[in-house]
């Protein structure tokens, strides 16, 4: 009951922290969306042009090269402690590597080294839930047909005695999905407020390019992108398909993680590639960590 009001906490807090604070304006002669509330100056001429011509003040931003934490002043508790510093390290970051799409897939892969211990832990709970599979089917046959209250409650005391001995608690599995959330929020808006990130390219890509507006183009490449992001998510996610020990459970499992794979896919036509590059990053090296975790486990 205490790690549910915990993620309860945590669910509220994910909800109230991450409200939308980036502003845009469409460019009736380009056809574009563009952020209004950047962070730093664009130096993109062309870029520059179509922000004094939609009337955005940049004259007073600094150049994205001096940009500060607290550049700004303060606009509210999620961007200043979150968007701000993220965006901080990102442009210090790919200063360092002269390219901000390799910053974007180094920071995504130090924050998911952060989160680690949490990660391990759920992907222990998993493997721990798979070696209470027998005990578990052999409960459900045990009070196959017995839906009388007294025979659920004891089905529910001997189940938790279960969890108990396997050291399972489903509630705190979720922990690391409701870290991730506003993180890749986090990075999201901070890429859209970085004007600089979306003018370069990385592999070839522009990262403020979405696939759907390069395949419009004719680019068809761009939905290689798609393609990673697709692969990488089905591949971290499938060891959730494998952590219910019911079968019944098992199948809701599968089924909704083959449903959030072909979401993420969809959404993905519409977020820009420097978005995309985090999550493919993100999502390979979550694939790369729990298969070194299993090993681990097995021997």
């Amino acid at each position: 009951m205490k790690n549910v009001k915990k993620i309860a906490v945590i669910v509220v807090l994910t909800l109230l922290l991450t409200t939308g604070c980036t502003k845009s304006f469409k460019d009736e002669t380009s056809n574009k969306v563009y952020t209004s509330n950047i962070l730093c100056k664009p130096t993109d001429k062309e870029t520059i042009k179509i922000y004094e011509e939609n009337k955005i003040e940049i004259d007073k931003l600094p150049e994205c090269k001096n940009l500060k934490a607290n550049s700004g002043g303060y606009e509210g508790l999620w961007t200043n402690i979150f968007v701000k510093p993220l965006a901080f390290i990102i442009v210090k970051i790919g200063l360092l590597l002269k390219n901000y799409g390799y910053s974007i897939i180094l920071l995504g892969i130090l924050l998911r080294l952060l989160v680690f211990p949490l990660s391990k832990k759920t992907m222990d709970m998993s493997e721990n839930m798979k070696k209470a599979n027998p005990e578990l089917q052999a409960l459900e046959k045990k009070y196959a047909g017995r839906n009388d209250q007294e025979s659920m409650m004891q089905k529910s005391q001997e189940m938790m005695l279960i969890y108990k001995k396997y050291n399972i608690k489903p509630a705190s599995g979720c922990l690391v999905s409701l870290i991730q959330l506003p993180l890749f929020f986090a990075f999201l808006e901070a890429i859209q407020r970085i004007p600089v990130i979306l003018e370069e390219t990385t592999f070839g890509l522009y990262l403020g390019t979405t696939p759907s507006q390069a395949l419009a183009s004719g680019k068809w490449w761009y939905l290689i992108v798609v393609a990673l992001i697709a692969v990488t998510t089905y591949f971290s996610m499938s060891n959730v398909n494998n952590s219910s020990a019911l079968p019944d459970q098992a199948k809701q499992t599968k089924m909704m993680s083959i449903f959030m794979v072909v979401f993420i896919t969809i959404m993905s036509m519409s977020l820009n590639i420097g978005i995309g590059l985090y999550w493919i990053a993100t999502s390979a090296f979550a694939v790369g960590q729990n298969y070194l975790i299993k090993r681990k486990s097995n021997n």
